[in-house]
C-alpha cells in the first residue's frame, strides 16, 4: 500500500469513531496498521489472544486489546528514515510545575534516605493546546526522527487518543526465545555519544538490570546480559544492557514478573508503586504501562532461492510479542496535549536537575506540535 492511503486509512478510521493502532517497530521500515470493525471494548488478562495490547501503568487495572480477528489490516513501506539533529531548546516551563514537581522529588529522596525506599520512579503531566487534526501530522514527524524508536499513535473512542516513541523495550518473544533490555540514566545528547555517566546513573541502571536478573530466574533455561552500553534515543542518551535466554514458561507469568519494571516505578516495586500512587497526585493511565504486538504469526524461510518451491517446506512459523514500554508519551484529551514525563530518583538525585531532565524528556513530543 502506498503511503499515502496508509496515513488516508488511519484518518477514516478516526473521522469514524472506530479504534485503530498504527505503529514501526525500531529499525524497521514497514508501517503497520490494524483497524478494528466496530467501536467495542476489548480486553485481555491472559495475553494468550492474537492482536494489539495497550497496558496501563497500574497492573490491576485492565488491558485493552485490538484483536487481529475482528480488524484489517494494512501495511506500507516508508523507505529509508534519515536521523535529522533536533533542535536544542532552552528550559522554558512553568515556575509553579517546576516548584510542585522539586517538592515530589525531595519527598521521595527522603523516604529514600529513611530507608523505606531504594529507588522511585517520579513523573508530571504537562499540558499545551493541541488540535485534533493534527494528530497525523505529528505521527508522522515522530516516524521521520525516532528510527530507533517504536513509534506509535493509538486510539480507541472509548478510551482516547495517544501517540509515543519509545526507546525501551519489555520483552520480545519468539517462540520460546525472548529478548529483553534494562534501561535507565538519562542525559541530553550533544553531538555525540561518548560522554561520561555519574555514579547515580549507573547504581539506576545496575538496579533494574539486578531486578530483572532476579524476576526471571526461575522462568528462563539460560540468561544472558550484556555490559551496559550507551544508546541515542532522540535527543537522549541513555544506559542500556541488553538481556536474552529460553522461556519455560507462559507469557503472561512473565509480564507479572516483569511489569512494572523498576526503570517505570522504583525499588522495591511493591513499595515504590504505593508510594507513587499516593503521591504523585494525577493519573499516570498508560504512561509507563507497556503496548505492542501480542502472539502474531510470523514465517521465517530457510529458502534462499525464491523459485526453488520444493524448499519453501522448510519454512517456520513462530509466534511472536514485541511489547514495549510506553515512555515519551502524550494523550490527547479536550484540546490539549498531555505530555508525560519523568526520572529515576535515588539517594544521590538533585531536585534541580531531575526537573531539568523532564523538560528534556518532553521535547522529544513537544518539539513536533506546531
Amino acid at each position: 500500500m502506498q503511503s499515502d492511503d496508509f496515513f488516508k486509512h488511519i484518518e477514516n478510521q478516526f473521522l469514524t469513531n472506530l479504534p485503530f493502532v498504527a505503529y514501526r517497530k525500531p529499525k524497521d521500515t514497514i508501517a503497520k496498521a490494524l483497524l478494528q470493525s466496530t467501536e467495542d471494548l476489548y480486553s485481555t488478562r491472559v495475553f494468550n489472544e492474537s492482536g494489539f495490547v495497550f497496558s496501563p501503568f497500574d497492573d490491576s487495572k485492565q488491558t485493552i486489546l485490538i484483536p487481529l480477528d475482528s480488524s484489517k489490516s494494512v501495511t506500507c513501506e516508508l523507505g529509508t528514515l534519515p536521523f535529522n539533529d533536533l533542535p536544542q531548546h532552552n528550559i522554558d516551563s512553568n515556575q509553579n510545575e517546576k516548584e510542585v514537581h522539586i517538592n515530589l522529588v525531595k519527598k521521595g529522596i527522603k523516604s529514600i534516605e529513611t530507608g523505606h525506599l531504594q529507588k522511585v520512579v517520579l513523573s508530571r503531566c504537562e499540558a499545551i493546546p493541541f488540535a485534533e487534526n493534527q494528530f497525523i501530522s505529528v505521527f508522522k514527524q515522530l516516524l521521520h526522527n525516532y528510527p530507533n524508536a517504536f513509534v506509535y499513535c493509538w486510539f480507541h473512542p472509548k478510551v482516547g487518543l495517544w501517540h509515543g516513541a519509545t526507546p525501551e523495550t519489555l520483552i520480545s518473544v519468539s517462540g520460546n526465545r525472548f529478548k529483553t533490555m534494562a534501561l535507565a540514566g538519562t542525559q541530553s545528547y550533544k553531538n555525540s555519544i561518548e560522554v561520561t555517566w555519574r555514579t547515580k546513573e549507573r547504581e539506576e541502571q545496575q538496579f533494574v538490570s539486578d531486578y530483572i536478573k532476579d524476576r526471571l530466574k526461575s522462568s528462563v533455561d539460560s540468561f544472558t546480559i550484556s555490559e551496559p552500553k550507551t544508546v541515542r534515543a532522540g535527543n537522549l542518551l541513555h544506559l542500556q544492557s541488553n538481556i536474552s535466554g529460553i522461556l519455560n514458561t507462559e507469557l503472561h507469568t512473565i509480564l507479572k514478573q516483569l511489569h512494572p519494571t523498576p526503570a517505570v516505578c522504583g525499588l522495591p516495586v511493591k513499595e515504590a508503586k504505593a508510594f507513587i500512587l499516593e503521591n504523585e497526585l494525577y493519573n499516570r493511565e498508560f504512561y509507563t504501562g507497556f503496548l505492542g504486538e501480542l502472539n502474531l504469526k510470523e514465517t521465517t524461510s530457510r529458502n534462499t532461492n525464491r523459485r526453488n518451491v520444493e524448499n519453501n517446506a522448510y519454512n517456520s512459523v513462530k509466534t511472536v510479542s514485541h511489547l514495549y514500554v510506553n515512555l515519551r508519551c502524550m494523550q490527547i484529551k479536550n484540546s490539549q496535549a498531555l505530555i508525560y514525563v519523568g526520572g529515576g530518583i535515588t539517594k544521590d538525585s538533585n531536585p534541580e536537575q531531575e526537573w531539568e531532565e523532564t523538560v528534556f524528556k518532553s521535547e522529544t513530543i513537544k518539539t513536533y506540535i506546531v
